[in-house]
């Protein structure tokens, strides 16, 4: 028996069918009668309406006798898939999505005492003289991930955590008074973002939100990268971080169905 007769003598048709019932309806038509959903799956009227009563008994679907629509038990559908997923899985088609928007490296980050380390990314070019992967770890304070992370902590936490740091001017721009580092904290967290400058390397500017999980505590950061001689500040900030705050909130809304 061929591959393909193999595929064609598994393959249950009648389990297509009511996949396509359930993919009739979207956004544009969250309810439709029994005729258009047969148009719509290009199916007969009688088939449609078994598939339909049978979504119905198993809560699929509800009626009030004329038109029919998806009930919110459709959603279990997927949600194995997304509780098999982590963090970075869930993350990563909302980073390249950013990315193709915005045309920079987009990456993610958790704090993992005094630094970051970086569990999703999106590169589109190299902004740093030292290459960035999965696992690529650098100071907290001296990032705008790191501070957007540093910020999420309670305050006496958050200080006890820049006490910890081996605080060092990275470049001339870089913050290392740790009074003004705790008042830029304070700014972060007041504002929902940060914006660093040069800090970590010459030359590198980057803006970075918080990622909520579904408890609402704080469970990563994201930023967009780009270099000084492509994007003023101005423009990391009114240009790329509203795409960068729309992007996190995408993925808290994906997060609240694990």
């Amino acid at each position: 028996m061929t591959t393909e007769s193999a595929r064609d003598a598994d393959f249950v048709q009648s389990l297509a069918r009511g996949l396509a019932v359930i993919r009739a309806f979207d956004a544009e038509h969250p309810e439709l009668s029994l005729s258009e959903v047969a148009r719509r799956t290009e199916m007969p009227a009688a088939a449609a309406r078994r598939f339909l009563r049978t979504l119905e008994a198993l809560g699929y679907v509800r009626s009030d006798g004329r038109a029919f629509a998806l009930t919110p038990r459709v959603l279990e559908l997927g949600f194995s898939y997304l509780s098999a997923l982590s963090l970075p899985e869930v993350m990563q088609p909302h980073l390249e999505a950013l990315s193709r928007e915005v045309g920079e490296s987009v990456s993610a980050a958790v704090l993992a005492g005094t630094e970051i380390v970086y569990v999703a990314r999106v590169p589109t070019r190299r902004i740093m003289t030292v290459g960035i992967t999965i696992g690529t770890r650098f100071p907290a304070y001296a990032t705008s991930m790191g501070r957007v992370l540093l910020a999420a902590l309670p305050e006496g936490q958050a200080a006890d955590t820049l006490a910890e740091s081996d605080i060092e001017a990275l470049t001339e721009r870089t913050l290392t008074d740790i009074a003004e580092l705790r008042r830029e904290l304070s700014g972060v967290r007041e504002r929902g973002w940060a914006i660093v400058d040069g800090e970590l390397e010459t030359g590198l500017r980057s803006a970075a939100v918080p990622v909520r999980g579904r408890d609402g505590v704080v469970v990563a950061a994201v930023n967009v990268s780009t270099s000084a001689s492509r994007d003023s500040v101005d423009r990391l900030r009114e240009h790329h971080l509203p795409l960068l705050l729309a992007s996190a909130r995408a993925i808290e809304a994906d997060l609240r169905l694990l």
